[in-house]
């Protein structure tokens, strides 16, 4: 969202009240749709609501006319509008909501035409949501903030969800890894940034991106903003956060201000992440992964949906966080592998912690809902059992020896009875979603509260009584006395009965089936229900805010408490992960070896296990020493894919702190992890198959090290056989003499395997496969050696080509087989009339051809009633027939 710049002055010299405070408003948010509150809805008009109903697929009215046009309107029911702004937001829509902000009284009190005075209270944009409604419970919703400063740049992001703050600083080229691995719904940055070097890795997030004028960005600015927001004379406390990680930050903190308007998130401190400290994948093998979400875009069929174990949202999205950043410290690694390899040991205390965890409910999202004024009691209610079930977590893993990070989680749960204490005595069983509703402190909390419910419930006992009375009185058995919000109480009849109201009842309104009438006595009666009504409500509101108050007096230690039952939740989840998949712990040290004993890819496994398929093969992987470069040779369909796959996410996993599926995983740390698997074109920046393969090989040759792991599928495919086959054998050198990374790579370039006896640390490799009876059957076995052959053709015929174009293919085939390229194209030419004849025949299965003379022959002889003479009579005349039909 663009700094609320006003739009030219509308004319409201001939509005009416109403629609010149519209147009004053909407002119202050000109960038948004504006939900004007009216009674029970948000109304939306001129275009706004064009562009409403047609995002919402709502119907598009008019009310009145403005400048002598008619106006058009919509509106959505207040009590459903967050299902309306989630589709809004879904739409690429910013939406500003206005809200009363002044007691109707006082605007009667004015007199003459004035209106209720509003004002925008909240500004509702794909990084600031907060309701439970509008959000995944699963995963993070980051708004992210760049900046530059000092030649470089800096992205700070936060969840306002959570209050999760973090900052690093980087260069450009590191931009488009980084901000794949967050993911952010929306990034704000200066104007000035669009253009120039950075535009190509933007055009990713296009969008959802928010330019702002650079002045947002100040340094200076920034720093002030971020001592004032901590009220902190200083920010070396928070770590040594450079110019430009503070000025994204005090950015993000300015936008904050903006779009809450004051209302700002209880945030965590910022934290520093260094560069270098998190494994960087980039967009595309990020995507070709599949880590978080498949190609489609769905979750289920990714690398998170198999190892997903977690009870709780917070777990959840702690282990989203943990697959797409993995660490290159092997010593923070083993600390999260000690908190697994310690709940896989301790069965008992790991059930007890996943049945607590199965009840907590999402309090830190309950926590940031309450520090920005959109909490109720229902949140009052969720930090309430989110801290007793983590008193009761405490108790269940306490013990001696723990590791490092169990330790350090029931540390974080802390102690909380008071509040709980307090909490619990204070609300009342059932609850209402908003504190207004009322009816949610608990009876006997505050005497005056309950006196107040008294006089209130007493007052309607009153009602029934005095109904009952008046029926008596009147002889109307069916007298009956009502409410709404219009009348208030009144009286209400059948029209055959009027002449039996007497004195004492006032007339109030006529209809077509009933009459309506009030009295003196239920005048009084209802003011003492209002006034008892009114008070009980009032006090139970401002218990809500001494309620609230309480909770964000300690919302850093409440934080901690969250984070703390996350941590444990992805601890135990992938234990019971790792004990039922039969996974390993991974050894991760600061070297560059690779050894992985009896692989498997975690997805594929799974899904033939569900779809009760055979078991996965696995197989090894040694990229140590003289081998750091395996080329891969073998048939289509034969397993290549899968085993460069299930390598790289094996490195991922054991870098997230995770056990892996193999039965042995020796990992020297991997700083980058390059993917190039797979097949896709950039249509929207005109880019080819082909060309999209050259610039993310590129970027592999350019960036990896030789701490890098990079897998290449199939790299040249796209082009004609001889450019495609150099620049396969020109990246192989490069991978082995330049970057001298681990590699595997897979190609159908059987002439790249000479290359092992040039290059010392190349091994070959290939797919095992068996043929039987002109068939192949895949092993899907790794063996040392190389492949002649692709068996393209028998794929083929699996895929379902049509028999005449396998035929035909096999010819081609022997052909060049033969004679060579250059030689058989000319001979191949010529044979195309024929084949043309063959294929038009053959688009369809042929019908069976007329039996001949001597199949008719033979098809009426009985061979065994045959004499000796009878026998080579046939035989003569089978050939004079065979004779006659040459």
């Amino acid at each position: 969202m663009n700094e609320p710049v006003p739009a030219p002055e509308p004319d409201l010299s001939r509005a009416s009240p109403m629609m010149a405070q519209y147009l004053s408003i909407k002119a202050q948010h000109a960038d948004c749709l504006l939900f004007y509150r009216m009674g029970d809805f948000y109304e939306l008009f001129f275009d706004d609501a064009v562009d409403a109903a047609r995002a919402l697929d709502i119907t598009l009215t008019k009310r009145g006319q403005h400048a002598g046009a008619e106006i058009p309107m919509c509106g959505v029911p207040v009590h459903a509008a967050d299902g309306y702004l989630a589709r809004l937001i879904r739409a690429g829509h910013k939406v500003a909501v206005a809200e009363q902000i002044e007691d109707p009284a006082t605007a009667k009190k004015r007199g003459g035409k004035s209106v209720v005075e509003r004002g925008v209270v909240r500004v509702v944009t794909p990084g600031t949501l907060t309701e439970e409604t509008l959000l995944d419970a699963r995963s993070h919703n980051y708004l992210a903030s760049l900046a530059r400063a000092e030649g470089r740049l800096g992205l700070a992001w936060v969840d306002i969800s959570t209050g999760d703050l973090a900052a690093t600083a980087l260069d450009a080229a590191a931009l488009g890894a980084e901000l794949a691995r967050l993911g952010p719904s929306e990034l704000i940055l200066p104007d000035g940034l669009l253009a120039g070097e950075l535009a190509e890795t933007l055009a990713e997030l296009r969008d959802r991106l928010t330019p702002m004028p650079g002045a947002r960005f100040d340094l200076q600015s920034g720093e002030k903003r971020l001592k004032a927001f901590y009220g902190v004379a200083t920010l070396d406390a928070f770590g040594g956060f450079g110019r430009p990680e503070v000025a994204a930050l005090g950015a993000l903190v300015d936008y904050l201000e903006l779009t809450q308007k004051g209302r700002l998130p209880a945030l965590k401190p910022p934290t520093r992440i260094a560069q270098g400290a998190i494994m960087a994948i980039d967009p595309a093998t990020r995507r070709s992964l599949e880590l978080t979400e498949t190609l489609s875009g769905d979750r289920q069929g990714s690398l998170f949906a198999a190892i997903d174990r977690t009870l709780t949202g917070a777990g959840a999205r702690l282990l989203a966080e943990r697959l797409s950043s993995p660490l290159t410290d092997p010593g923070a690694i083993d600390a999260r592998l000690d908190a697994i390899a310690w709940f896989c040991a301790e069965t008992g205390r790991r059930e007890a912690a996943r049945r607590l965890l199965a009840t907590m409910p999402d309090f830190a999202r309950a926590l940031s809902r309450l520090s920005v004024g959109r909490g109720g009691p229902r949140d009052l209610a969720g930090i309430r059992d989110g801290l007793a079930a983590a008193g009761q977590l405490r108790l269940a893993l306490e013990a001696e020896d723990l590791p490092q990070a169990i330790a350090a989680a029931i540390a974080g749960l802390g102690r909380h009875e008071a509040l709980v204490d307090h909490l619990t005595r204070a609300l009342a069983d059932e609850l209402p979603l908003l504190a207004r509703d009322g009816s949610f402190i608990a009876a006997g909390y505050r005497p005056e509260l309950d006196e107040f419910r008294v006089w209130r419930d007493e007052s309607r006992r009153a009602v029934a009584a005095l109904q009952a009375r008046y029926a008596d009185e009147t002889g109307v058995p069916g007298l009956k006395i009502r409410h709404n919000n219009v009348l208030g109480y009144y009286i209400e009849i059948t029209p055959r009965h009027a002449d039996r109201m007497g004195q004492g009842f006032i007339h109030r309104q006529t209809m077509a089936n009933a009459m309506r009438y009030t009295t003196v006595e239920l005048g009084e009666l209802e003011a003492k229900i209002s006034q008892a009504g009114d008070r009980a409500l009032a006090l139970e509101l401002d218990l809500f805010a001494e309620l609230v108050a309480e909770v964000l007096a300690q919302a850093a230690a409440i934080g901690e408490a969250a984070a703390a039952a996350a941590a444990i939740d992805v601890a135990a989840g992938l234990a019971d992960l790792a004990l039922e998949q039969n996974w390993c712990r991974p050894r991760v040290d600061g070297g560059v070896g690779f050894l992985i004993r009896g692989g498997r890819h975690p997805v594929v496994e799974q899904m033939l296990r569900r779809n009760s398929g055979p078991a996965f093969v696995a197989n090894d992987c040694d990229l140590t020493g003289a081998q750091r470069l395996w080329l891969l040779t073998g048939p289509n369909m034969a397993g290549k894919s899968t085993f460069l796959r299930q390598n790289a996410l094996i490195a991922i996993l054991a870098q997230a702190g995770s056990f892996v599926p193999a039965e042995e995983a020796r990992i020297g740390v991997v700083d980058r992890l390059f993917s190039r698997v797979g097949a896709a074109d950039d249509l929207a920046r005109g880019r080819s198959t082909f060309m999209v393969e050259m610039v993310e090989t590129a970027a592999i040759l350019n960036q990896a090290t030789a701490r890098s792991l990079v897998i290449l599928d199939e790299i040249g495919r796209g082009t004609a056989t001889f450019d495609g086959l150099s620049i396969a054998w020109a990246t192989v050198e490069h991978l082995h003499e330049a970057n001298r990374c681990r590699a595997l790579f897979a190609t159908h370039y059987h002439e790249l395997t000479a290359l092992a006896g040039r290059l010392s640390d190349l091994a070959n490799r290939t797919m095992r496969i068996k043929e039987w009876k002109g068939e192949v059957i895949f092993l899907h076995e790794v063996a040392a050696g190389a492949a002649d052959r692709s068996y393209g053709i028998q794929v083929a015929k699996l895929a379902g080509l049509p028999p005449a174009v396998v035929r035909r293919a096999e010819a081609v085939l022997r052909e060049l087989e033969k004679t060579g390229q250059s030689g058989a194209v000319s001979r191949l030419i010529d044979d195309l009339p024929l084949f043309a004849a063959l294929s038009r025949t053959a688009a369809v299965e042929p019908a069976a051809p007329e039996p001949s003379a001597v199949d008719r022959l033979l098809a009426e002889t009985n061979a065994d009633d045959l004499t000796p003479r009878a026998a080579l009579d046939l035989v003569y005349r089978l050939k004079a027939l065979a004779a006659e039909t040459r």
